[in-house]
């Protein structure tokens, strides 16, 4: 997948890796950059172009679609964590992640597999993490959703392999962004994330591990879950 050139689409692009992708894009030499954000004046982005997009919205997606159809490179960073247990924690707030992180996004890979498929192929990348493949205390609602997104984004690969679309999952450990600026442990440098990912996807790579904790964590796979 060729950056220089291409038009992108990048949710989530208000802030954090969201922000990093729309601005290492342009930087890139991507002739045009879609900066969609829930929030549309929050993206601060100098050279994109705003969308207003709630990804849980079956509306506001197809409209989106319709306003850039002409996206070759899909980038699904948006997402939530709400910290939520699941055997005790608040239903309406675990249904949010799954809304959020899950369904959102295939709304999102629904809505412009078209799209890209219009302009050749393309790439659609989607934001995973470790939670993807462990458990996490009071993070039970995240990680399944997680969870359930990294099947899908594998599943959404065979199905698109037929109109020439590349699907890259992006695995990454903490990353230094709001959603766990209070906490307290090593973290990446989100911009140093974004530019691996970005590197990855011109490599054509399905499968894209950002960091040692993720690496680690697909060797763990193998192993007990009770370790």
């Amino acid at each position: 997948m060729q950056i220089a050139d291409s038009v992108a689409l990048v949710t989530g692009a208000g802030r954090g890796l969201g922000r990093h992708f729309a601005t290492q894009l342009l930087e890139r030499g991507a002739a045009k950059v879609y900066a969609a954000a829930r929030r549309p004046e929050s993206v601060d982005v100098p050279g994109v172009e705003v969308l207003p997009l709630d990804i849980t919205d079956p509306m506001s997606v197809a409209a989106a679609a319709a306003a850039a159809d002409d996206v070759t490179l899909l980038v699904n960073n948006a997402g939530i964590a709400t910290f939520t247990d699941l055997v005790t924690g608040d239903m309406d707030r675990i249904r949010l992640e799954m809304e959020t992180n899950y369904f959102g996004l295939l709304n999102m890979v629904r809505a412009f597999a078209p799209v890209l498929r219009a302009g050749g192929g393309g790439a659609l990348v989607n934001m995973l993490s470790v939670a993807s493949w462990v458990g996490g205390e009071h993070a039970g609602a995240y990680n399944t959703a997680k969870a359930a997104a990294w099947s899908l984004t594998n599943c959404v690969r065979l199905e698109l392999a037929a109109q020439n679309t590349l699907v890259s999952g992006v695995v990454l450990g903490p990353t230094d962004t709001d959603m766990i600026a209070g906490m307290d442990l090593p973290k990446n440098d989100p911009a140093a994330a974004v530019q691996t990912v970005l590197d990855e996807v011109e490599a054509g790579r399905t499968e894209i591990l950002v960091d040692e904790f993720a690496a680690m964590a697909k060797t763990a796979l193998s192993l007990d879950p009770a370790i």
